[in-house]
């Protein structure tokens, strides 16, 4: 370790200059040997670094989510061309050209962070030993190692020798007790990172290797701060602690407020914006309008959280706009939402469809009163436009006195035969009741 720290000397004295700035101003309220002065130091160090940092996070975000759409497209080229490595690394970088991605810069915070974390490590060895390095004096070197955090010095380690603590004015006992609750809740804020990573801000509709990596190296970097931890000085504990801490509270603000799309997050903060821009009749910040506008110009490729969002606005009588922007929607026709469905926004009636008129049923002597010749068995389904005139009574006895001989000249059916006879014009289908004896 003092080997690699060695190599960023070139940044220790510009890293220990700000600390003694920072204990400059701590050690005027706290005073200047105690832990808590040199302990808000290196906190205030990882603060003002991570800051500094920001843009390039910002950049490890785009990229990451890049390298999850690519992932499908990656997998294709090294299953086409798994015999010819040659050929699937120029067809990787081709892929990486075309839509402007770069697997190194999901790596850029780490990297850029490295160079401190050894100028840091470099300067905390050096007050362990009793050098001075960098901006820190002699008298400043005294003071470093008179500050204790909670009974642990500055610059000690768990595997330090009890001579060497002895020399620094502290225990055995509370150097490790106190460096094994630094380490531990190092490891555990590692941990906690990566899994709401995985759980909360992945896209699940897409499965792809990319996603195995980080589940495994969701137990791999705990293990390794817990491995590593127990030779760095106290000092770099509270650095590393705090640099843990500061990038858990920042992926929880970016998976809040800027979610990956498809994602368990998406669905939540949408469920929250529709609440919001329902509430207000529009979209109040720049987050908001950036979301609803790369919404929109998804058009059918909205995945389900997003379809159910712009169905939710119209049902509220509210339209999405293509610069971001929420209005309200007086038209009277009905909405066509994304996915082909047609919703009638609030407020506004459904055109009532015309009903189907059911044809009026005939009275008796209207079904009979057609001519003999003339066979309609649709007659009761038909609406009549005209009424048909009735037939004298005289014909009709005669028509019914007809019927019976006419019957009697065909042949008897089988009894249980189930055989029905066609029902004769102007009469129903299915059997008939028996005619009262006095029409016989």
């Amino acid at each position: 370790m003092d080997t690699i720290a060695s190599l960023f000397s070139f940044i220790t004295w510009p890293v220990s200059w700000v600390i003694v700035q920072f204990h400059t101003v701590y050690g005027a309220i706290f005073g200047p040997d105690t832990g808590w002065a040199w302990g808000l130091s290196i906190v205030s160090l990882v603060i003002l670094i991570r800051i500094c940092l920001i843009p390039l996070f910002v950049k490890q975000i785009k990229a990451t989510r890049g390298m999850q759409t690519l992932q499908p497209e990656m997998k294709k080229i090294q299953e086409r061309y798994k015999n010819d490595k040659q050929r699937q690394s120029e067809e990787m970088m081709k892929l990486y050209k075309e839509t402007g991605t770069n697997p190194l810069s999901s790596c850029l915070p780490i990297l850029a962070q490295s160079p401190f974390f050894f100028a840091l490590y470099h300067v905390l060895n050096g007050i362990a030993s009793g050098d001075t390095i960098g901006a820190v004096n002699q008298d400043l070197l005294e003071s470093a190692q008179k500050a204790h955090i909670f009974g642990a010095p500055l610059a000690s380690k768990f595997f330090s020798s009890e001579s060497d603590v002895a020399a620094l004015s502290a225990s055995l006992t509370d150097v490790r007790v106190v460096t094994a609750i630094m380490i531990v809740l190092m490891s555990a804020s590692q941990f906690f990172t990566q899994r709401q990573l995985m759980t909360k801000n992945v896209d699940t509709t897409v499965k792809t290797p990319f996603m195995q990596q980080q589940k495994m190296l969701m137990y791999v970097f705990p293990v390794m701060f817990a491995v590593f931890g127990v030779n760095f000085p106290v000092g770099v504990l509270v650095y590393w602690l705090t640099t843990n801490v500061w990038t858990m509270g920042q992926q929880m603000y970016v998976i809040r407020n800027n979610p990956t799309p498809g994602s368990k997050a998406q669905a939540s903060y949408l469920e929250r914006l529709h609440k919001s821009v329902t509430e207000h009749g529009k979209t109040r910040r720049r987050g908001e309008k950036a979301i609803v506008k790369a919404i929109v110009a998804k058009g059918r490729d909205r995945n389900e959280a997003e379809r159910k969002f712009i169905n939710g606005l119209n049902k509220a009588g509210l339209a999405a706009q293509a610069d971001g922007n929420v209005v309200k929607s007086d038209t009277a026709v009905a909405a066509q939402s994304a996915d082909g469905s047609t919703v009638t926004p609030a407020g506004q009636p459904k055109r009532q469809q015309p009903k189907r008129q059911q044809p009026k049923r005939q009275s008796k002597s209207q079904r009979q009163a057609k001519p003999a010749g003339e066979t309609d068995s649709k007659t009761s389904l038909t609406k009549s436009d005209e009424p048909q005139d009735a037939e004298p009574a005289d014909k009709q006895d005669a028509k019914q006195q007809a019927k019976p001989a006419a019957g009697a000249k065909k042949p008897a059916q089988k009894s249980g035969s189930g055989g029905r006879s066609k029902a004769q014009s102007g009469q129903r289908k299915g059997p008939q009741r028996p005619k009262s004896p006095s029409k016989k």
